[in-house]
């Protein structure tokens, strides 16, 4: 198996210098990653340090707390877009999920999916703050919006993927949509468990550790 090309090698935290993406970059080169995941304000820097290579460049839009205006996410998708960015992995707003808004939750994932027209979009959930049923309606919500894929976790909140969760969300989007696991993959044994299950995309930033170690 070759679980480099599952991964989308990640750094999201807000102290993330330019040398250190460049340096990100560096390794996705080196290890053949499927993509780099990054804010989007450094996009142009992944561009223009990726663009003699194959590896694709996701974005996080409403990150990682998903409350910002629809308004906002759009044009975050679309500025990220413009700058290169192939994947957008944007957070649903969770308060009107909680609150059974459920039309508007699937109405601004619609919007960020139009925005972004055939880019890959992936819909964060964020799991450890939803019950069982609230995370088959955001599947449902996502599916019915046309994304391309629903990914678990930010990393940002208080817990990550989980088997049980990436599981139920498999039954959840049925075959309609793509499994991305995010938050706590750290070692290849636990990323092999998540693919053996159906994941197509990982989320992590113990990338080089899982393929070497």
């Amino acid at each position: 198996m070759h679980l480099e090309k599952y991964i989308d090698h990640t750094l999201l935290k807000s102290t993330a210098s330019e040398a250190e993406i460049l340096q990100l970059c560096k390794e996705a080169i080196e290890y053949k990653f499927y993509a780099v995941c990054v804010n989007g304000c450094y996009v142009k820097t992944c561009k223009k340090a990726l663009h003699k290579s194959e590896i694709k460049i996701a974005s996080v839009i409403g990150f990682p707390l998903g409350a910002m205006s629809t308004k906002a996410k759009i044009f975050e998708a679309e500025d990220c877009i413009n700058n290169g960015a192939d994947e957008i992995d944007m957070v649903i707003n969770i308060g009107w999920l909680k609150s059974g808004e459920i039309e508007k939750v699937t109405s601004e994932i619609k919007k960020i999916k139009e925005a972004v027209g055939n880019k890959i979009l992936k819909v964060i959930i964020e799991t450890c703050y939803l019950t069982d049923e609230e995370k088959k309606i955001a599947c449902k919500a996502a599916i019915d919006a046309k994304a391309d894929y629903v990914k678990t976790s930010t990393g940002f909140g208080p817990e990550g993927a989980s088997i049980k969760d990436v599981v139920l969300m498999m039954l959840a989007v049925d075959g309609k949509a793509k499994i991305k696991a995010s938050g706590g993959i750290r070692d290849a044994i636990t990323a092999t468990e998540y693919i053996d299950l159906g994941v197509s995309r990982i989320g992590t930033s113990s990338g080089i550790k899982i393929v070497t170690t």
